[in-house]
C-alpha cells in the first residue's frame, strides 16, 4: 500500500482549519497530520514528524506566513501551498510568496454551497498531490474519483475545418504547478513585438491580476489579465482571470477573446483545454501551441486538436519541469512536434513563428 500524504494546515482560524481538514478527508491517499494555529505552533509539530505538503494562511499573529516560509525554505525545504482570502489586496503578497518558493495558490474554502464545497474538495486535493510531486521523491499517480468534464461541458467540438492561414499568429500557453516561474522565464524571454499570446495559469480567482501586474512590470511584451473581448495582437499577453474560462475567438481578421462561466474542465476552471480547442478552431494553422509544467493531463486532449487544425505543438521537457504531468499527458497522445527545455520555449515560438 502506498504512503498517505502527509499534510500540516497552518492558520489561525478554527474554523477554516476545520473546513480545509473536512476538505481533504475521506481521500484514500491524503490524510491531515496535524493542524497549528500559527506559525510558532507548527514549528512544534514539525519538532516531532515532517509532512510532505504544509497548507499556509499568509496573514496570522505572531509571526506572519512570508516569513514563516522564508524560514522553512532556507532551512528545511517542504513544498508549500498558501491558502489566502480572495482578495485583491492580499494577492500582491501572495505573489511574494511565490517568488520566495511557494508552489501554489489556493482560495480559502468557503462553506456555503454544495457546488462550492464539491470544487474545493477537487482544487485542494488536486494541489495537494500536485505539491507532493514536487519532492525528489514521487509518489505513485493517485486516484481522482471526483468527475472531470471535458471542453465539450464550454464549448463543443465540431469537424469543419479551421480558418486559413493569414498573417497574424497566436501563442496560446497552459501551464499549472510551478508555471507562474515558467511562465516568468518565458515571457520575459520575448521581444516586444511577439506574437500575440493567450494563456491559461490554473489560479485562483484575482490572483491572475497581480500575476499578470508583477509581469507586466519585467517583461518588454504588454502582460495584462484579460477581460471580455480583449483584442490579441503583436506585443501583448492575455493571461485567464481566475474562475473564468477563456476562449479564443475570431472575426474576420481580428482575434479576441471572451470569458465563460460554467463547470470545471479537466477539474479546472479556467481549463487549457478549452482554451485550445478554440484556438484549434478559430486560429488553425495560424496558431502555436505550448503546454508547460503542471499535475494532470489538462491541455493535453486540447493540443491535440489544435495539432489536428495544423498548429505547431511545444511542450516543456521533464528536466525543467517542476511536475511533469499535464506535458507528458501531451506527449504520449503524439500530438506534440517538439519537447524543449524551458529557458529555450520562446526561442522555439519565434523560430515557428518566423517559418
Amino acid at each position: 500500500m502506498n504512503k498517505k500524504i502527509s499534510v500540516l494546515i497552518v492558520d489561525d482560524s478554527a474554523i477554516v482549519r476545520q473546513g480545509i481538514s473536512q476538505v481533504l478527508s475521506g481521500e484514500s491517499d491524503i490524510e491531515v497530520m496535524a493542524t497549528a494555529s500559527d506559525p510558532f505552533a507548527a514549528a512544534e509539530k514539525l519538532r516531532h514528524a515532517i509532512p510532505d505538503v504544509i497548507i499556509l494562511d499568509i496573514e496570522m499573529p505572531r509571526m506572519d506566513g512570508l516569513t514563516f516560509l522564508r524560514k522553512i525554505m532556507s532551512q528545511h525545504p517542504i513544498p508549500i501551498i498558501i491558502c489566502s482570502t480572495l482578495s485583491t489586496k492580499g494577492a500582491a503578497t501572495t505573489m511574494k510568496a511565490l517568488e520566495y518558493g511557494a508552489v501554489d495558490i489556493i482560495e480559502k474554502p468557503k462553506l456555503s454551497t454544495k457546488q462550492f464545497i464539491l470544487e474545493s474538495k477537487i482544487l485542494f486535493c488536486d494541489a495537494v498531490r500536485a505539491a507532493a510531486q514536487v519532492q525528489p521523491k514521487r509518489m505513485a499517480k493517485p486516484l481522482n474519483p471526483a468527475p472531470k468534464l471535458t471542453a465539450d461541458a464550454i464549448l463543443p467540438k465540431t469537424h469543419s475545418g479551421a480558418m486559413i492561414q493569414t498573417t497574424e499568429q497566436v501563442v496560446a500557453v497552459g501551464a499549472s504547478t510551478g508555471g507562474t516561474e515558467a511562465l516568468r522565464i518565458f515571457l520575459e524571454s520575448l521581444p516586444g513585438n511577439a506574437p500575440g499570446i493567450v494563456i491559461v495559469q490554473h489560479m485562483p480567482e484575482n490572483f491572475t491580476a497581480a500575476f499578470a501586474s508583477r509581469l507586466n512590470g519585467l517583461c518588454q511584451v504588454q502582460v495584462k489579465e484579460a477581460q471580455d473581448n480583449d483584442t490579441v495582437h503583436s506585443g501583448k499577453a492575455l493571461i485567464a482571470p481566475g474562475n473564468r474560462h477563456m476562449l479564443l475567438k475570431r472575426s474576420g481578421a481580428r482575434y479576441y477573446v471572451t470569458l465563460k462561466d460554467g463547470p470545471l474542465v479537466s477539474r479546472h476552471r479556467p481549463s487549457v483545454d478549452v482554451l485550445f480547442r478554440s484556438t484549434a478552431r478559430y486560429a488553425g494553422q495560424n496558431a502555436i501551441g505550448v503546454i508547460m509544467t503542471g499535475m494532470g493531463d489538462d491541455g493535453a486532449k486540447g493540443l491535440a486538436e489544435m495539432k489536428e487544425q495544423g498548429a505547431a505543438t511545444i511542450a516543456q521537457d521533464e528536466a525543467t519541469s517542476v511536475v511533469f504531468g499535464m506535458p507528458k499527458e501531451a506527449i504520449k497522445l503524439g500530438c506534440v512536434d517538439h519537447i524543449v527545455p524551458l529557458h529555450h520555449i520562446a526561442q522555439k515560438v519565434l523560430h515557428l513563428a518566423r517559418t
